[in-house]
């Protein structure tokens, strides 16, 4: 295993037999599972924020060495019928060996779940974050510098809520970039939170620390079968929310995701963490992947945050805007909330919201889309119900590029 520059660890897997005990059925008559049909020559995309974030370092490698976890069998059972070509996975703790992700895959994906069909992924990476890397000043201005609230990004130790991603195609990592210690300041017409008089709410020290993402953004170029490169983008915003009425994460979510929209605008700002500038050029062709905790028409966003990217012009508006939006007969039959504006099938979360995405550049053609989450008829509707694998769905994309 080899590391590159300690923000990355990415692993390239031949596909071997692990011994281990079956693990128990989620349910024990389930009916024979129905697989969404693949199209022959399309790609598929997918994001899920599948929570699997535990409560202290390690835990989530201890988890996941036993192959029996009820959460963790359904998450996998969820990925083995939307059969992903590439994954990214939210909320998947870091740890700096890939342990983790390596027995998420042997031990889980590897493994028939609720009689579905196995899936391998030859390439795998887990993602540093800034989630729990405690700064060296008092971000929160309460006079201590102490996790969790002084972190970089919220969390109680290094890679709390981080994200992972799982491809069977290679990465390009000649031309992978990482933004995770971009400085929030150096934003053009950054949207920094300010008290009521005007003032800044961050002190100046804290300024010339605090970076915009609160995990990472990445861009992360695959090697496609004939030989062409899609960048993969990935990010996870922080919630617009668990603030006061300076707005301050309302404010940073609407700019992470700005920092994305300014990426495949190809922005002259931007420098990445080796210190090269610029974004994407007009050519490449990318997908956005992710959970940026940002609905177009309800919630809690600054600013109508996630329109930069729905009504960007290199994003594909089939699937952001049009006829193509991912959507569930689930979302449809449990979501409708009172004062919501928002069609509840598009929602991909239990709370009542379209806050993840798989977003192609217009250069792709949208064939089909969806959000995994069965009507309650459905006997599939087990791996999801009462948010028995994660308070969010899983939401995917069948391309194809021009």
């Amino acid at each position: 295993m080899h590391k590159f520059n300690n923000l990355i660890l990415c692993i390239s897997v031949l596909f071997v037999f692990i011994g281990c005990n079956t693990p128990k059925k989620i349910l024990e008559e389930a009916e024979p599972t129905r697989v969404l049909a693949k199209v022959e020559d399309t790609i598929r995309f997918a994001s899920y924020n599948v929570s699997m974030f535990r409560d202290a370092e390690g835990a989530l490698e201890n988890e996941l060495t036993n192959p029996i976890s009820p959460q963790v069998q359904r998450v996998a059972a969820v990925i083995q019928q939307v059969k992903p070509d590439v994954l990214a996975l939210m909320e998947f703790d870091f740890d700096a060996d890939n342990n983790a992700l390596d027995l998420f895959k042997e031990k889980f994906l590897e493994v028939s779940q609720n009689n579905g069909d196995t899936i391998g992924y030859k390439y795998g990476c887990s993602i540093i974050s800034n989630t729990g890397v405690l700064s060296a000043v008092d971000l929160s201005g309460d006079g201590r510098v102490n996790l969790p609230n002084d972190a970089f990004g919220f969390g109680n130790f290094p890679g709390q809520y981080a994200f992972a991603i799982l491809s069977k195609y290679p990465f390009d990592l000649d031309n992978y970039r990482t933004f995770r210690e971009f400085k929030w300041k150096d934003m053009p017409e950054a949207n920094l939170p300010t008290n009521a008089d005007g003032s800044s709410y961050y002190s100046a020290e804290a300024l010339e620390e605090f970076r915009v993402s609160s995990k990472n953004h990445i861009d992360l170029p695959i090697i496609m079968p004939d030989g062409r490169r899609v960048h993969l983008i990935l990010a996870h915003p922080t919630p617009p929310v668990f603030d006061g009425v300076e707005d301050r994460n309302g404010k940073r979510n609407h700019d992470e995701i700005k920092l994305i929209a300014d990426l495949i605008s190809d922005a002259d700002y931007l420098v990445d963490d080796k210190g090269r500038s610029g974004g994407l050029d007009s050519n490449e062709h990318f997908v956005i992947m992710g959970d940026l905790n940002a609905d177009p028409n309800d919630g809690d966003s600054f600013d109508n945050a996630i329109k930069q990217l729905l009504d960007h012009p290199r994003v594909n508006q089939d699937i952001a805007n049009g006829s193509k939006i991912p959507d569930s007969a689930g979302g449809a039959e449990n979501n409708a909330s009172p004062g919501q504006t928002g069609d509840p099938s598009h929602d991909t979360s239990f709370f009542g919201l379209r806050v993840d995405y798989v977003l192609p550049s217009s250069s792709f053609d949208v064939m089909e889309s969806g959000v995994f989450w069965p009507a309650s008829s459905d006997p599939l509707n087990i791996l999801v119900q009462n948010r028995a694998a994660s308070d969010h769905l899983c939401v995917w994309a069948e391309v194809v590029l021009r």
